[in-house]
């Protein structure tokens, strides 16, 4: 039976054998007690699993150097799923703790499949929200990266936190204004759309933008902001013709 075919109580009660098991398995350096949970079908097995291994990290911190050891042994594991959940058992670590991990990203960035790859751009943000300091500082290094796919990865990947501290990232997101690559740049437009709609966003992304000299990227990243407000009406502070007209307001093309 799938993780959510079970009544919430019953999923409570499995993700807590699921902790006690790992938690018992790390203890003894058992892989086979982990890679269990790390190879299951169901996403969220492997979710309770990479849940489980941040919880006990820092609620037991005798483990942690246990924990690594494991996590470096099934990075190298065949079965993506296996380096996918690794790389997100890490994420949870690199919340408060990220100068541990950060070599399991360094790694996971060139994965030869897509999902552990698409792990770390869910790392990035959910570490950068709360622990953006050392993440942010390590993203940086890639964005001029030889490879497209890593730049736009990261790109991507430091969106969550400027939803709510936009000029945390935008810096970071003007390096890569001039990038020749479509897919990169057709992410950054995005990426600057996402940050804007959110509640006392769109003045600092608006006031950022002048400073960037690629005019016509600006001018898509500002019609891409004005469309998501549209797209995400349900969510954003401003109506979409409210924040058109706070851009052509504020935002002197010159």
């Amino acid at each position: 039976m799938a993780f959510y075919d079970l009544a919430k109580d019953d999923r409570a009660a499995l993700s807590a054998t699921i902790k006690k098991q790992i938690s018992d398995a790390v203890s003894s350096l058992l892989v086979e007690g982990v890679i269990v949970y790390f190879t299951d079908a169901d996403t969220y097995i492997r979710k309770a699993g990479y849940l489980a291994i941040g919880r006990i990290y820092f609620e037991q911190e005798h483990l942690q150097s246990s924990i690594i050891i494991l996590l470096n042994q099934l990075l190298d594991e065949k079965d993506f799923k296996v380096r996918q959940t690794v790389i997100n058992a890490a994420g949870e670590i690199g919340k408060k703790d990220f100068e541990v991990v950060k070599h399991f990203f360094e790694k996971g960035l060139f994965d030869v499949h897509h999902s552990p790859r698409n792990a770390v751009i869910g790392s990035i943000k959910k570490m950068g929200e709360v622990n953006p300091v050392p993440v942010l500082a390590w993203a940086k290094k890639y964005l001029h990266h030889e490879d497209k796919e890593i730049r736009r990865e990261i790109c991507h990947g430091i969106e969550l936190r400027g939803r709510k501290y936009p000029e945390d990232i935008l810096p970071l997101l003007m390096e890569l204004q001039h990038d020749e690559t479509a897919r990169v740049r057709n992410t950054l437009v995005h990426v600057i759309g996402q940050i804007a709609y959110k509640k006392d966003c769109l003045a600092t992304v608006v006031a950022n933008l002048k400073s960037w000299d690629n005019r016509q990227l600006v001018m898509d990243a500002l019609e891409e902001i004005i469309d998501v407000h549209h797209r995400y009406r349900g969510f954003a502070v401003l109506t979409q013709e409210e924040a058109r007209q706070y851009i052509i307001e504020h935002f002197n093309d010159q």
